[in-house]
């Protein structure tokens, strides 16, 4: 079984040697700033708020959010995945072979019983809630039993969090996977063909304003300023109407909505809450039933899995653009 050893950012500074503990010093550096340490071993990044190092490519791997396994798939290693969970969606075309025998042990989070159950060796999560007691488990105690772990850098919170989250930070975390997972010439191309894709991108030229949906029915959850939300759309040459509230995403009230009278409206599609009970939702509501979006059916689908922090950002940014396009025929 591969060795990953963790230290708490808190005691970078102190005496690094306990408990076995092999990590270099807390860069002073942001994670954004951090590069991977490559493709040889060990492989030190700042993790949230934490240092991970990793002394062999894990070979045992649980991942949990389709972000991860989305992105472990790519990186040519979903033979190494001995479980993945919480997949938001299908896979996209472009990986359903290589994700062919990947083993779901639950389409939500999974219990740590699930998971130790695998003998994982390292859990790659997408969110920091993710590792939890009534998780995957929790960081440190995973540590001692040996397992690994890593989150989506797009995930941190506190001080840790992108601010705002950019298609650079998203890059990084790819090359810094690619790192941990011995896969760093399959990242190195990764990224290249994403940033391609990226510059051919031709916005929408148009003043359009938006309203990112992702749930909600009372009051709406939706895509706030400085998350992947904001990132796609601005990508897109959409406007959030949003945009001045500094998070990834927020609840807000209906009312503010209607006072912005956003012209397109974004739905978030996934499997547990789909753009079709949203727009049915939002037409059945006398509240909302009054929004010009709503009116003219003015809305762009997007599959969940594409809009979290990841390898398909470009492609929903992509998708918007098209879709908008064909609304505005």
């Amino acid at each position: 079984m591969n060795r990953l050893t963790v230290c708490l950012a808190a005691l970078a500074t102190s005496t690094l040697l306990l408990s076995g503990c092999a990590a270099a010093a807390t860069p002073a550096t942001t994670p954004a700033e951090t590069p991977a340490a490559g493709a040889s071993y060990p492989v030190t990044a700042f993790n949230c708020d934490r240092v991970v190092t990793v002394e062999s490519a894990p070979e045992r791997i649980v991942s949990i959010k389709s972000s991860a396994t989305e992105l472990l798939l790519a990186l040519g290693v979903g033979d190494r995945i001995v479980g993945s969970a919480f997949l938001d969606g299908p896979l996209p075309e472009s990986l359903e072979t290589k994700g062919a025998d990947l083993n779901v042990i639950s389409d939500f989070l999974p219990g740590q019983e699930a998971v130790l159950g695998l003998n994982p060796d390292f859990i790659y999560g997408g969110w920091e809630s993710n590792f939890t007691a009534d998780g995957a488990g929790e960081r440190d105690a995973l540590e001692t039993l040996g397992v690994g772990t890593y989150v989506s850098p797009a995930a941190c919170k506190g001080e840790r969090m992108p601010n705002p989250l950019t298609f650079d930070t998203v890059f990084t975390e790819i090359e810094e996977a690619g790192a941990i997972f011995g896969a760093a010439p399959a990242a190195a191309d990764l990224v290249s063909t994403l940033r391609d894709e990226l510059a051919a991108l031709e916005p929408t030229s148009t003043d359009t304003s938006a309203l990112w949906y992702s749930s909600g029915t009372t009051t709406p959850y939706v895509g706030a300023g400085i998350g992947s939300p904001e990132m796609i759309m601005k990508a897109a040459g959409l406007t959030n109407i949003f945009a001045d509230v500094s998070d990834t995403w927020t609840s807000v009230g209906w009312e503010s909505v209607i006072e912005a009278n956003p012209s397109v409206i974004v739905l978030v599609d996934a499997t547990w809450n789909t753009a079709a009970s949203k727009i049915a939702h939002l037409e059945s509501d006398p509240a909302t039933q009054v929004l010009d979006a709503v009116k003219n059916q003015r809305y762009i689908i997007l599959p969940f899995a594409s809009t979290e922090a990841g390898i398909r950002n470009v492609e929903a940014a992509s998708s918007a653009i098209t879709q908008l396009a064909d609304l505005n025929e």
